[in-house]
This record gives C-alpha cells, structure tokens and sequence, in this order.
C-alpha cells in the first residue's frame, strides 16, 4: 500500500472515525486562521473600511473557492469508494482528472472575475467608503486563486485516499507563514486589505507546493508533469454526476450569504457590514468541529460504502452526530453569554461591536440545529446522495435563509436581529426535509 492512503474501512469505527477528524478538524480550524488573521490585524492596525472591505472581497472569493470544494467532493467520495473497491485504474483517472479540470477552470475563473469584480462590487451594494479596499482585496485573491484552487483539490484528493494528518501539517505552515506576512504587510508597511489579501495568496501558493512536493516524494500515482495532465470522459462524467450538485449547492448557500451581505449594507453600513464580518469569522470557528465531523463521514463513508460495509457507514454518522452536537451547543452556550467580549477581538469600535451583539446572539441558534443536518449530509454525500443535498440546499437559500433575512431585517425593520434569524429558520426547514428523506429509505442505495 502506498505510504499516504490509509483504509478506513477495517478497525474500529469510533477510533477510525476520531483518528481521522481530529487532524481535519486541526486543519480547518489553522486554515481559518487566514481570514481570522486578515480580519483581525486588518481591524486593528488600519480601521473599519479596511475590515468591511476585506469581509466583502472575501465573500466574492469565498464562494469561487467553496463551489470549487463542492466540486472536489465529487473526486473525494469516487476515490474513497475506488480505493474501498481496490479500483487501482479508476483511483489513477480520477485522480489526473480532478487535477487538470481544476487548473483549467482556476485560469477561466481568474480572467472573468479580472473583467467583472467591479460589477460584482456594485451589485452587492458594497459601502462608498470601502469599495476601493473590497476592491483590492478581490483582485489579489482572484489572481492567485489558481493555488487556492490547488490546493483544495490536493486536500480532497488526500482526505479521499484516508490521509487527513499530512494536510494538517501543510496549512499549519502556510498559516504562520500568513500571519507573518499580515504583520509585515500590513502592520509595518500599512497596505491595509491589499497586503492581508496578498499573505492569503502567498501562504496557499506555499501550502500547494509542500502537498505536491510530498505526493511525488511518496510515488502518488499522478506525477504532475504535463503529459500527465488529462481529462478522462468517465470519469469527468462521474465526477460532475457526483460533485456538480455539491458544487451548485455551495455555490447557491454561498451566494445566499452575499445577497445577506447586500442586505446588511442596505440596512446598516459600514459598521454593520464589519460586524457581520466580524461574526462571521468567529462563526467559522464555531462551525469547524461540525464541518470537520461532516467531511470526515462522508470519506469514511464512502471507504464503507465502496467496500460494501454500509452497517460501518451507519455507525459512522451516528458517532460523529453526538460528537458535533456536545462541541456546538457548548458554542451556543459561550456566545450568549460573551458576545461583546467575542467582538472585542476583531476591533474596539462601539458601533461595530453594538451591530454584532445583536447579530451574533440571533443568528446562533443555528448552532443548536447545524450539527444534525451537516452531519447527515455528510453520510449522504459519502453515498453519492449529492442530488438531493443540492435540491435540499436549494430549498434552504432560495426559499428560506434570503427571503427570511429580508422579510425580517428589512420588511419587518428588525434590522440586524432579522438577518440573522434567517440561519436558523432556514436549517430548521432544512432539518424537516433530511428526516422525511431518511424515513423513504432511498439512502439505503449507493448512488455512485
């Protein structure tokens, strides 16, 4: 066996399922010290336009970069169950395929959102005063969006194959390495979002290149020389049957979340829109244990699946649906009780930190309802269920989360505090549809 797979699909469940999230959940939580890093030295070292500008061009590339994860998906769940099948031929194709479209399409993106990142600005109704540091920031990160792209799709390919510990260490590195030039660039040269979006771009170029440099190191079947590069029509076929729907679902949930951008500078401005920022940073924290424990069902799942363990599968997800639940209600918890010292760390502003208290401790009961519904799709994912995640995320954003957020913060002049009662009245939608889909029996099929 190659040195960096890693079969998930013998040994004990429990300890399979831990040994493998924990260093997922490490990586989450130091990748999201890139935008936490940006948002925080950006707060304190060069004031609230630069915040909201660097919360606003992080949006517009935040959903080029989680449609994309959506599409690496695909590739994951079909090398987890190649690898569960022993499908040496199919691992190898799929593994060239992802690579390549993934390159391909990080070169089309970066040279349409070069031509329209000013449209794009204006039709989220970006503030006067921080257009110009949005602007910055989104034609930094979207000229290098080639390594983000890159690197994500190396990770998925990794945490497909079992190994979750090597790209831990990876974006550990790349972290420091954009801490430390958020200091420098910003801080000590003053270049405010341009240099906090410059670090991100430098450290993920750093962490593609360690990844790639480790997989030719340990003989990874794809050798990253050009005529290596190809797009096999099976597998491209199986890949978008796969990921596309995850892809267009983080993509919908992700525009979803721009249009509530739009709508928190229509309802409160600058303040407003550093706050739900600010929020949003510490919210990525929040959500990392769930996210991590989701991504980790649906490898192992897959693995299970693939090798014709469904049972495994099962207890899988149950697992890590009790370990998600006990981690973000403790969340729940220290968010009602501490939301302004929780602001306090992304800035000192009495407008911006007024703005978030109100958003925060609404928008968190989310956290009570996210771990049942991250954890099951992840299962389903696993099982290549993917249509009926993206019909279900769908039905969420479109029909729910904007709708609400506008009826509630604009209609209803609840401001902020309807805003963010839009997260959790949609998941609680959400939540309804998962468990009637689960009572059809249709999960029991591998729709792979």
């Amino acid at each position: 066996m190659v040195k960096i797979e890693n079969n998930l699909s013998r040994g004990n469940v429990l300890t399979k399922l831990v040994l493998f999230a924990l260093p997922f959940l490490a990586s989450n939580i130091i990748q999201s010290f890139y935008n936490v890093a940006d948002m925080l030295i950006v707060g304190n070292f060069s004031g609230t336009e630069s915040m909201s500008g660097v919360n606003i061009g992080g949006q517009v590339t935040f959903i080029l970069t989680n449609t994309v994860i959506g599409l690496c998906m695909g590739a994951t769940v079909l090398i987890g169950q190649y690898l569960g099948a022993d499908n040496r031929i199919g691992l190898k194709r799929v593994t060239a395929t992802i690579i390549t479209l993934l390159l391909v399409l990080g070169l089309g993106i970066t040279v349409l959102m070069l031509i329209f990142k000013g449209p794009v600005l204006r039709l989220i109704r970006t503030p006067p005063e921080s257009y110009v540091e949005s602007d910055r920031y989104l034609w930094v990160t979207v000229t290098g969006i080639v390594f983000i792209f890159g690197y994500n799709a190396l990770s998925a390919i990794l945490r497909g194959m079992g190994n979750s510990k090597h790209p831990f260490y990876f974006v550990l590195i790349a972290c420091i390495t954009n801490i430390a030039l958020d200091l420098i660039f910003v801080a000590v040269f003053h270049w405010a979002a341009f240099g906090a979006a410059l670090a991100t771009v430098i450290s993920q170029a750093l962490s593609m290149f360690l990844c790639i440099a480790y997989m030719v190191r340990n003989g990874f079947q794809f050798d990253f020389k050009f005529s290596s590069f190809k797009i096999y029509g099976d597998q491209l076929a199986r890949i978008i049957k796969i990921g596309l729907p995850t892809c267009i679902q983080n993509g919908v949930t992700s525009i979803s979340f721009l249009f509530i951008t739009a709508i928190v500078n229509v309802v409160g401005g600058v303040s407003a829109s550093a706050a739900v920022g600010a929020v949003g940073k510490f919210n990525s924290f929040a959500f990392m244990p769930t996210l991590a424990m989701s991504a980790s069902i649906s490898a192992m799942a897959a693995q299970n699946i693939g090798a014709n363990r469904p049972d495994r599968a099962v207890q899988t997800c149950r697992i890590g649906t009790v370990f998600s639940v006990v981690i973000t209600w403790l969340f729940f918890v220290f968010v009602q009780i501490f939301p302004a010292q929780i602001l306090r760390i992304f800035g000192d502003d009495p407008a911006m930190i007024r703005d978030g208290m109100i958003y925060l401790r609404s928008f968190s009961f989310d956290f009570l309802l996210i771990p049942f519904i991250f954890c099951i799709n992840g299962f389903l994912i696993g099982g290549g269920h993917t249509l009926f995640t993206l019909i279900n995320s769908i039905f969420s954003s479109v029909l729910l989360r904007a709708p609400v957020c506008y009826f509630f913060g604009v209609n209803a002049g609840w401001g902020l505090l309807g805003v963010g009662m839009g997260a959790p009245v949609a998941s609680a939608g959400v939540l309804l549809v998962i468990i009637g889909y689960l009572f059809t029996g249709k999960w029991k099929h591998n729709a792979v």
